[in-house]
């Protein structure tokens, strides 16, 4: 998950907790995870109209 390890990963959540403190991140948390699923659907939806355009250019 982007060459990130553990410790690096608990670094992250350390500074988050000092900086937003622990009433935001799961706020923050469940707005990024919102964010992510909009983003793969969207993804998708392009990948499928791409795909249906170069099978359509094929026949």
């Amino acid at each position: 998950m982007f060459g990130l390890g553990p410790t690096e990963l608990i670094l992250i959540l350390i500074i988050s907790l000092v900086i937003f403190g622990p009433s935001k991140l799961p706020e923050i948390g469940n707005t990024l995870g919102k964010a992510i699923s909009e983003f793969k659907s969207a993804t998708k939806e392009v990948e499928t109209e791409a795909k249906a355009i170069t099978d359509s250019d094929d026949e």
